[in-house]
């Protein structure tokens, strides 16, 4: 990733145009793009060679390649055999609406993910200092129930809650539970995303058990700073795995219930806030 920190999409945004989500080639397209809109090509403008705007964003031919087949795929470029790319219709070349409320969106879950770091993770280092038996069990219970849940082709939502849930009861202080469940509403429609991008990966499934075993372990070891870290570390893991969903993904059921969490933080409020540029020209 661009930044060192995990849960901020608008660094990498204003280093690679909107939408700096998904793999590298369709980061790059989104960069592209801008840099066509910016510098206001005109129909028919043909675009550098492959090598020069491989070599401007740092990228290899095959990046360029697969970026140039994005934008073409959405009717923004053509390519003519033997010539290279060229501008289709200017007004075309527009940044698009959705893209724009979902990168907002999409960062409204990652500051969400942020707050859910600092509390989880300390929640999960008391519970392994001062957790009884039985709510061990119902941490351990809880973790059974998600995987049943995801195994039977369920979202696991609800069951992830009760997970985290369990562990800030076990912390023994009623409070870390009172701030769980102030935060149910915005957590359960975040996990809902974050569970719609790990059900279209098999890796991604088996990486979140892994890391909520291995919470569940430490809290059982009573390792307090193992609890901790491992903890923090499904977080950080969460929101990289966000960062790394396609455009695909964003413009389904991912974009939309992302989107449905960014207008109900919005009404939330109600009820209660430059881009780099380079030398670089794509014009010939």
């Amino acid at each position: 990733m661009e930044t060192s920190n995990p849960f901020d999409l608008r660094a990498s945004s204003q280093a690679l145009g909107e939408f700096a989500t998904g793999n590298l080639a369709s980061r790059v397209a989104a960069m592209l793009l801008m840099r066509i809109r910016d510098e206001d090509l005109a129909p028919g403008t043909r675009l550098p060679a492959e090598l020069a705007m491989a070599k401007h964003f740092g990228v290899s031919r095959t990046v360029l390649r697969e970026a140039i087949a994005i934008l073409k795929g959405d009717g923004l470029i053509e390519t003519r055999k033997g010539s290279g790319a060229f501008v289709l219709v200017q007004n075309q070349i527009r940044a698009p609406e959705g893209d724009r409320l979902t990168e907002e969106s999409i960062q409204s879950l990652l500051n969400l993910i942020e707050v859910r770091c600092g509390m989880e993770s300390e929640a999960a280092a008391l519970a392994a200092l001062r957790r009884t038996p039985a709510q061990l069990a119902e941490i351990e219970y809880s973790l059974r129930l998600i995987e049943e849940s995801v195994n039977a082709g369920a979202n696991g939502v609800e069951e992830d809650a009760r997970f985290h849930q369990a562990i800030a009861t076990a912390t023994g202080n009623p409070y870390w539970g009172k701030l769980m469940e102030m935060f149910a509403q915005p957590i359960r429609a975040a996990v809902r995303v974050t569970r719609a991008n790990e059900a279209r990966r098999e890796d991604f499934a088996r990486q979140v058990q892994t890391e909520h075993q291995q919470i569940v372990d430490a809290i059982a070891a009573g390792d307090s700073q193992r609890a901790r870290a491992a903890a923090a570390n499904h977080m950080e893991q969460a929101a990289l795995r966000i960062r790394g969903a396609d455009r695909e993904f964003w413009r389904g059921d991912g974009g939309e219930y992302a989107r449905q969490l960014a207008r109900d933080h919005q009404s939330s409020e109600t009820g209660q806030g430059a881009i780099v540029t380079t030398s670089f020209s794509l014009r010939r």
